[in-house]
């Protein structure tokens, strides 16, 4: 089967500045060796989002450093806490859909990669405006046979933790009503740091974690801001023939395999 590797929510400060005592970037680095040395034959590498925390060009700097090298190309997304400037200084090449926004279409031999831009600079909710929805209608309608596999940061329908979804992506009808009607198509989000999935009118989801600090499982805090330090992750997907079976792999808890030769 194919792969495409994704992680989601770096953070990275640039200064060396921590987030809850974590290391953004020895966070990142140690998610993104584990990736790269499993499955150096990913097909690619999507960024889902939240590349620095404050976006600055130090950041962006530190992360296109971090990137070098890799044996697979790299698709970088914007959450946020991006900003469209300052991550444009430092990465000129990345997908552009002619508007201005971070959107780009990468196509496989059966599946298509669709890479949203929900970014609202000046809010930690998402928005995706009707030049967006456009390119979106463009880049499904070009799908063909393929599988779409689409990825936004925010998520466009609640999860549960209420400060997470205060600021989800905001008027979710227009690309919810768009992925409904896409066959096979399936959605893959960030923002949460947590590792989720489900399905909502119809539309499977999934959501991965972050490499750096996550959001607890709490059903009643309002505040977006409560973080735990849990272990790192990134995600696999594996592209099955009309599909895509989506795995998270956690990285840093030195687990070992056993293999019983016991017959069950």
């Amino acid at each position: 089967m194919r792969k495409i590797l994704v992680i989601s929510d770096i953070h990275l400060t640039g200064d060396g500045t921590r987030i809850i005592g974590l290391d953004p970037l020895a966070r990142f680095r140690a998610v993104l060796d584990a990736a790269a040395a499993a499955h150096p034959d990913a097909a690619a590498l999507v960024l889902l989002g939240d590349l620095a925390h404050h976006a600055s060009p130090a950041a962006y700097a530190e992360l296109r450093q971090a990137l070098g090298g890799l044996p697979f190309p790299v698709l970088p997304m914007l959450g946020n806490h991006d900003r469209r400037a300052p991550f444009r200084a430092a990465f000129p090449d990345a997908p552009a859909d002619g508007a201005g926004f971070v959107q780009g279409v990468t196509d496989l031999p059966g599946h298509r990669i669709v890479t949203l831009d929900t970014l609202e600079e000046g809010s930690d909710a998402g928005r995706l405006c009707s030049a967006r929805l456009a390119w979106l209608d463009e880049a499904l309608a070009g799908a063909g046979s393929r599988v779409p596999l689409v990825f936004a940061h925010h998520p466009p329908f609640p999860v549960g933790l209420p400060g997470m979804d205060a600021i989800a992506l905001q008027d979710p009808g227009p690309l919810l009503d768009r992925l409904s009607r896409a066959p096979g198509a399936h959605l893959f989000c960030g923002h949460i740091h947590r590792t989720i999935c489900g399905s909502h009118r119809g539309l499977p989801w999934t959501i991965f974690k972050s490499p750096c600090h996550q959001c607890p499982l709490d059903l009643e805090d309002p505040s977006s801001s409560i973080s735990v330090d849990e272990p790192g992750a990134y995600g696999l997907l594996l592209l099955s023939e009309g599909g895509v079976i989506a795995h998270s792999v956690d990285v840093g808890l030195n687990a070992v395999v056993h293999r019983d030769t016991t017959p069950v």
